[in-house]
C-alpha cells in the first residue's frame, strides 16, 4: 500500500531522520550521529572547521571537537573511509556492504590515473611497516598540482579502492593506511555478499538516513552506476530494501513517488528544531535537486567559482531554523572573532525572527570554535538593523 504525505509531513520526517528535529538526535553523541546518517562526506576545505566536524556540530551543538574526531577515527576502528555519495566516513559495521564497489574498481583497473607497476611493492611496505601515511611512501610530486600524484600515492589509493588496505584513522588530516586484515574486524571480513545483497542493504541504510527519498535521491546517496541502480530498483519493488512506497503531494510530479523508512511513518515527528549553520556538504543539503524540492532552497557551493562571479560567498553555509532553510552565511574567522563575510535571508522570511535565528546560529558557532565576538561585514540593507540588534542581545 502506498502512503500519501504532504510536502510538510515529508520535510519533518526528513529532518527527524537527519537528526535535526527532536531530542532523540542527541542521544549517543557523535558515534550515534554517524550511524544515523550512514555516511558523512569528507572535504579538504576548512572554514571554521572541516565539513565532517560541522556535520556533527549541526546536530549536537557545541560538542567537543576531539569527541567528534574519536567517533570517526579511533582504535579499535569505529569507521572507515570509502566512496559512497563521495569520499565519506562510514560506520565500520558497513564494511562488507561496499564489496560491490571494491569488486567493480578491481575489475576496472583504473582510477583517475593509470595504476602503476609498484602496487605489490607498496602493499608489501604496508604489510611490513604499517600503519603508514603518504609521507612514508612519497605523496604528490614536489611542486605539482594536487592530482599530480607520485606512483606510490596512486598505488596506495588504488589499494584502498580495492580493499587491500583501509583508512580507519587520520593524523593531522593525513590518511593512515593499514592492511585491511589488521584493521577491520574478522567477522566483517568473513561476510561474502553478492552485489545484489550489498545494494539491498545499502538501500535500507540510505532510506533510513534520508527519511523520505525518491529513487534519484537513493541513487545519488550511493552514487550508483546503471547496473547497480537496476539492483536498487529490484530491491525496492520486491520489498527487500525494507522501504515503504509513498506519494508526496506538493512535490513535482516526477518526484512525487518516493520511498520511506516504515518506522519513520509510525509517529508524527515532534520536538525542538535545531537552529544552526549547515556545511554545504551536509547530507541534508548535499543534493541540490533534493534541497530545492524539499526546502525550496537553491544552493550552490561557490568555493570553485571565480571570486568576481560569486553570489553568496566562498563557503556559504545554509542556515536552518524552525525546520526551514531561512538564510545563508559565508563565514570566516579572524582571531577570536567569527566573521559573517556575507549574510542574507531568504525571500519571504520575517526579518525580525530571521535576524534572531541568524544571530543564534552565529553566536553558537562562535562559541564552538572558541570565538568571543561576532562581526558581520556584508548584509542586505533592510536586514542590517534587525541583525545588529539581534547580535547585541
Amino acid at each position: 500500500m502506498t502512503v500519501t504525505l504532504s510536502a510538510d509531513e515529508a520535510r519533518r520526517i526528513i529532518l527527524r531522520a537527519q537528526g535535526l528535529l527532536g531530542a532523540d538526535a542527541r542521544r549517543g553523541g557523535a558515534p550515534a550521529t554517524l550511524r544515523r546518517l550512514g555516511a558523512v562526506q569528507l572535504d579538504t576545505i576548512s572554514v571554521l572547521a572541516r565539513s565532517h566536524e560541522l556535520v556533527a556540530y549541526a546536530r549536537l551543538g557545541a560538542v567537543g571537537r576531539q569527541r567528534i574526531e574519536r567517533a570517526y577515527w579511533d582504535d579499535p576502528a569505529q569507521a572507515f573511509e570509502y566512496w559512497c555519495h563521495a569520499a565519506c566516513v562510514l560506520p565500520i559495521d558497513d564494511w562488507s556492504l561496499y564489496a560491490f564497489r571494491r569488486r567493480y574498481l578491481r575489475a576496472r583497473k583504473y582510477r583517475w590515473h593509470e595504476v602503476p607497476g609498484n602496487v605489490d611493492k607498496v602493499l608489501e611496505q604496508v604489510r611490513e611497516s604499517g600503519p603508514i601515511t603518504t609521507a612514508d611512501i612519497g605523496g604528490a610530486k614536489n611542486g605539482g598540482l594536487w592530482w599530480d600524484w607520485s606512483d606510490s600515492k596512486i598505488a596506495i589509493e588504488w589499494l584502498l579502492d580495492i580493499g587491500e588496505v583501509v583508512c580507519t584513522r587520520r593524523v593531522g588530516w593525513r590518511r593512515v593506511y593499514d592492511l585491511t586484515e589488521r584493521a577491520v574486524p574478522a567477522h566483517l571480513l568473513a561476510e561474502d555478499l553478492s552485489d545484489a545483497e550489498c545494494i539491498t542493504r545499502l538501500a535500507g541504510i540510505a532510506g533510513r538516513a534520508l527519511g523520505v527519498a525518491t529513487r534519484a535521491d537513493l541513487v545519488d546517496f550511493l552514487r550508483l552506476r546503471p547496473a547497480y541502480a537496476a539492483l536498487l530498483d529490484a530491491s525496492l519493488l520486491d520489498g527487500s530494501a525494507g522501504l515503504t512506497p509513498v506519494q508526496v503531494s506538493g512535490w513535482p510530479d516526477r518526484s512525487a513517488s518516493a520511498w520511506a523508512d516504515p518506522a519513520a511513518l509510525e509517529g508524527e515527528p515532534r520536538g525542538r528544531h535545531r537552529t544552526t549553520l549547515l556545511s554545504p556538504f551536509d547530507s541534508l543539503v548535499w543534493d541540490r535537486a533534493r534541497t530545492a524540492r524539499v526546502f525550496g532552497f537553491s544552493h550552490r557551493l561557490e568555493a570553485y567559482v571565480p571570486k568576481e562571479k560569486r553570489v553568496h560567498g566562498y563557503f556559504t553555509m545554509p542556515v536552518l531554523a524552525g525546520g526551514r532553510l531561512i538564510g545563508r552565511v559565508d563565514p570566516a574567522r579572524e582571531g577570536s572573532t567569527l566573521v559573517g563575510r556575507q549574510v542574507s535571508l531568504e525571500p519571504g522570511v520575517n526579518q525580525r525572527k530571521g535576524a534572531e535565528s541568524l544571530a543564534d546560529a552565529l553566536w553558537e558557532a562562535a562559541s564552538w570554535v572558541g570565538c568571543d565576538d561576532v562581526r558581520v561585514d556584508r548584509v542586505d540593507p533592510h536586514l542590517s538593523a534587525p541583525l545588529r540588534h539581534a547580535l547585541a542581545r
